[in-house]
């Protein structure tokens, strides 16, 4: 079962009151039926869609939640993690596809945010103008996560960029 199969599933209100009272004990459609106070034919028909999407086992007449097929969509239905597997904690919250995301708060986790930003973006003793520097940032800033101005900003109070006279340099 795939993620957008469980969602489509319990998309329907009604579907999510039968699949409830059905976790919650009712073992038969008409215990379903009085629990919900749904009409039996939709009771059936939710029964139906619900068994065929993997949530609900009717084997020998007993209603019951399947937890191994949930089990299962839980273990193999994670979102897709754009960040390399061995990746710090900290670029795998904040930077997605090489895109920055957002900002973090606490200043250790900026930093290594930002030398990760200065590493990929700037060679050591290469002098760059002001421009080369925003050009340089602006792809990080284009998921909105922050703006190239600041990123810069970021990079000189940190001691990872120097400027001089408009001359930035990663040392």
């Amino acid at each position: 079962m795939t993620a957008h199969a469980l969602a489509g599933a319990l998309a329907d209100d009604g579907r999510r009151r039968i699949f409830a009272a059905i976790v919650l004990g009712a073992t038969s459609a008409t215990d379903v039926a009085e629990r919900t106070g749904l009409p039996a034919r939709a009771v059936l028909t939710g029964v139906r869609r619900l068994t065929d999407a993997g949530l609900v086992t009717g084997a020998d007449g007993t209603l019951a939640a399947d937890h191994e097929s949930l089990r299962a969509s839980a273990r193999t239905s994670r979102p897709a993690d754009d960040a390399e597997p061995g990746a710090d904690p900290v670029l795998r919250t904040f930077v997605r596809a090489g895109v920055l995301v957002g900002l973090p708060a606490q200043r250790g986790r900026r930093r290594v945010l930002l030398a990760h930003i200065a590493e990929q973006s700037f060679e050591p003793g290469t002098r760059y103008p002001e421009r080369a520097v925003d050009d340089a940032l602006k792809p990080w800033c284009a998921a909105g996560g922050s703006d190239h101005a600041t990123l810069r900003r970021y990079l000189i109070d940190e001691q990872l960029l120097t400027r001089e006279h408009g001359v930035y340099q990663r040392l």
